[in-house]
């Protein structure tokens, strides 16, 4: 008998929700169909906009907090429909919803995601378990990166220490020892495609810059990687993680306005492949034991990253998650419905080594989808 549910990932590349079906009746978790749902241009504007500081953000972000918890629930409805399958065939959607802010350092540190659940929940009359983060903030976490715990549900070896990389938007690791009794890391490596993309919408009119071809024609600028290097987030300790606040458009613009020459743009696009890949690669270097590494994420498509990325970890085999029986695509989306299915079956979805907190615990809060 099927166990469904649906997992809902819409990441810092803000420019759709991947939602994934898996079936959790069998001994591992079975992706069933992963389909990725774009934005329209105005709410990827909005959601833009939100993520900075600026005028009316209370008012703009409740309002966009439903209407993205409305495309959620088109597109849940929508996947479900191409595979025959009924709402009520569904035990839950795991939604991460839409991360707007992400301060965990300081006093009162918090992170913010909207997508309202309660309205996912009552259009789409399924129950949704959601706000994953804030549990593990309250225990003295970060509340990121959330996935290590599912990635040591389906990928670890009992045989080989694995690195699993997710390069979304951000660029996380997480290091899966072949010792069940040593202890999981995770934690975000720094920028992903979050700056590649920006970068390259705002020279070529594109959304991204497919296959890295654009910067694949170029070299890096060796002295403006070096000053993008120095950022103080890359020499942090762990557990740590970052988004948009950190790294951002402006940033790189206030870097480029601090050398005393022009850098011509698609040289600064092959610098960012460089600022992806090297900063990657410096922390899983860090595990001298690893022998394999898997991609994951919209990154594992940058044909010029990765070979970038292959150069640099030349001495580990470097796969895809496909080799593992996940879309490298679908990874994020399938963890957030394992997230689900942790709350339901209160299975602990965070790991203390990963995010700091006190100790690990059952994620999310439930928003039921019927009312009696």
């Amino acid at each position: 008998m099927p166990q469904l549910y649906l997992g809902l990932m819409s990441g810092t590349s803000i420019d759709g929700v991947d939602v994934a079906l898996v079936d959790f009746s069998g001994s591992q978790p079975r992706l069933l169909d992963c389909q990725t749902f774009p934005f329209s241009a105005a709410l990827c504007a909005e959601l833009h906009r939100l993520c900075a500081p600026s005028e009316n953000e209370i008012e703009r972000m409740g309002r966009a907090d439903r209407a993205l918890a409305e495309v959620f629930a088109e597109a849940s409805l929508q996947l479900l429909k191409d595979n025959y399958v009924r709402p009520d065939q569904v035990r839950a959607i795991g939604s991460h919803g839409q991360t707007v802010r992400h301060i965990p350092h300081g006093e009162h540190c918090f992170s913010i995601q909207i997508g309202d659940p309660n309205t996912l929940a009552a259009l789409t009359g399924i129950d949704v378990i959601a706000d994953f983060r804030r549990k593990d903030m309250a225990l003295g976490g970060q509340g990121a990166p959330l996935v290590p715990a599912f990635h040591k549900a389906v990928f670890a070896s009992p045989n080989k220490s694995r690195v699993v990389i997710n390069i979304g938007g951000i660029a996380n690791i997480t290091y899966l020892p072949q010792r069940d009794c040593d202890a999981i890391i995770g934690y975000d490596t720094g920028p992903g495609n979050t700056l590649l993309d920006a970068w390259c919408k705002l020279h070529t009119g594109k959304d991204y810059d497919e296959k890295g071809q654009w910067a694949a024609q170029r070299s890096a600028d060796t002295e403006l990687l070096q000053l993008l290097c120095s950022h103080p987030y890359f020499s942090l300790p762990t557990p740590k993680s970052t988004g948009r606040e950190q790294f951002n458009l402006p940033w790189l613009q206030q870097n480029l306005a601090n050398l005393s020459r022009e850098v011509d743009p698609q040289v600064v696009q092959s610098t960012l492949v460089m600022l992806t890949t090297h900063t990657i690669a410096k922390q899983v270097l860090q595990f001298k034991d690893v022998e394999q590494v898997y991609l994951c994420g919209g990154g594992a498509r940058n044909e010029f990253l990765v070979e970038e990325l292959e150069s640099e970890l030349h001495e580990c085999e470097l796969f895809t998650t496909d080799e593992l029986g996940v879309e490298a695509d679908a990874v994020e989306a399938m963890a957030f419905a394992w997230l689900a299915y942790a709350h339901v079956n209160n299975i602990h979805g965070s790991i203390a080594s990963v995010t700091g907190a006190k100790k690990g615990a059952v994620l999310g809060t439930l928003c039921p989808g019927k009312v009696e």
